[in-house]
């Protein structure tokens, strides 16, 4: 039976890769729990030995000055009436138990007990494992696939969760398939630790440039930013610490094989690589690639790059729905605004006339050339409607001797617009008619 113990404390530790300290440890606790429940007592403890496999069951104390729990505790002058020595803290053997007290129940309950805590480290284990690769790339297999996540197996019984939020939109997944995923956290479950992973954290883009770049994976050329769209497009500013090494070259490789196998792992997404400077202005300029830079105003103050582009390079610089400008002011930490030269000429030229024109008002207050508008003495022009208005007199004199209901009635002159003695003519008849009307 001991033997049997051993070798198998042995292959657990082989199986499941837990210490052998820890495994005896787990199975010594088991068994006092198993031996408590039975005893219904809570100072049995119990020592196994890792090399006979002798398992050794005795009830126990702890010595201290006030007892806080009668049922694990005892005085220190009781402690050393047993063990002349006793200090307080210390765990005094009281006497040793029969291990032969469990019987087929006891034995089971044992059983169920020891398996528990034994999968209990194997996840504790496997926890601290993985909990340690926080920010390391996995590669798992594709297990099944759900609404809001897919979840790939990453061996020994742990699953890594791939949230559709964390998915590259150019990217489909099917069953059984290899995906590399970035590491975010690492969490305890009731089924073992969960890994939640991402293919869209900048993380995940600077480990696969660690695992292509030699150069990037030794440290001799860094990178010193990174900003990204998933699926679009990504930015990476690098550096050297070599004198002589070209970042950008090593990086993307000779023809560019280096950064293609980068882009072939994100389903085709566009990289830019760019030097990194020291220099605010030089790093906002190599930031807009590839567009043409003429010049760069920074503002410290309020963290701003006015940046100065040809014509034709403006609509590049901005890029589609404003990407590259975006990309450019998350890669550097700059409020970026982009202007064309021609903009900026005309902005100039209209500042300097501004400044010009600008004393004229006050020296030519002169309200002459206004009173010398010649056009304003045409007033005769006006006048033709006077012959209007001088017949309407005699209309009015002539219906004040009969009624004027009459002539309200005959607007003809009016409407007609005709000559003076026209009008007369009518006022006439209209009066023999009303002196007709009277008799």
């Amino acid at each position: 039976m001991s033997r049997d113990f051993v070798g198998a404390l042995l292959q657990l530790n082989a199986e499941k890769q837990v210490p052998r300290e820890q495994l005896i440890r787990t199975v010594e606790e088991a068994i006092a729990a198993a031996y408590r429940r039975i005893a219904n007592e809570e100072d049995i403890h119990v020592q196994i030995d890792a090399d006979s496999g002798r398992i050794r069951v005795y009830r126990a104390r702890v010595a201290v000055d006030e007892i806080e729990d009668e049922l694990t505790q005892f005085t220190v002058d009781d402690a050393r009436k047993i063990k002349p020595d006793a200090r307080p803290g210390e765990l005094v053997e009281m006497e040793e138990l029969d291990g032969d007290i469990f019987g087929r129940i006891g034995a089971q309950t044992a059983k169920q007990v020891v398996l528990q805590r034994l999968r209990e480290a194997e996840r504790d284990v496997v926890f601290d494992q993985f909990a340690s690769r926080e920010g390391e790339l996995v590669t798992g297999t594709v297990n099944r696939v759900e609404p809001r996540a897919i979840i790939l197996d990453l061996g020994k019984g742990v699953e890594g969760v791939l949230a559709t939020t964390e998915q590259s939109p150019l990217e489909h997944y099917r069953i059984g398939q290899n995906v590399k995923a970035y590491v975010l956290e690492v969490r305890r479950t009731p089924r073992g630790p969960a890994l939640f992973v991402s293919r869209t954290h900048k993380g995940f883009l600077k480990r696969l440039f660690e695992l292509e770049v030699p150069e990037i994976h030794s440290g001799t050329v860094e990178i010193r930013a990174i900003a990204r769209e998933a699926g679009s497009r990504s930015k990476v500013a690098v550096s050297s610490r070599q004198e002589g090494l070209d970042p950008v070259g090593a990086t993307v490789g000779q023809r560019g094989a280096r950064v293609q196998a980068v882009v072939a792992e994100l389903a085709g997404e566009k990289i830019d690589v760019i030097p990194w400077s020291e220099d605010a202005g030089t790093f906002v300029a190599n930031a807009l690639s590839p567009a043409q830079v003429l010049g760069v105003d920074i503002d410290q103050e309020h963290r701003i790059a006015n940046v100065t582009v040809p014509e034709r390079m403006l609509s590049l610089a901005i890029g589609r729905e404003g990407q590259n400008a975006r990309l450019a002011a998350r890669l550097t930490g700059w409020r970026i605004d982009i202007r064309s030269d021609v903009s900026v000429a005309e902005a100039k030229a209209a500042a300097e006339r501004g400044e010009t024109e600008a004393p004229a008002p006050e020296a030519a207050p002169e309200p002459a050339p206004i009173e010398a508008a010649g056009p304003v003495e045409a007033a005769p022009a006006v006048e033709a409607p006077a012959a209007i208005d001088e017949c309407v007199p005699e209309v009015d004199s002539s219906s004040a001797e009969g009624d004027a209901e009459p002539e309200t009635r005959e607007p003809v002159g009016v409407e007609a617009g005709g000559d003076a003695p026209k009008r007369a003519t009518r006022v006439r008849k209209t009066k023999a008619s009303s002196e007709e009307v009277s008799s």
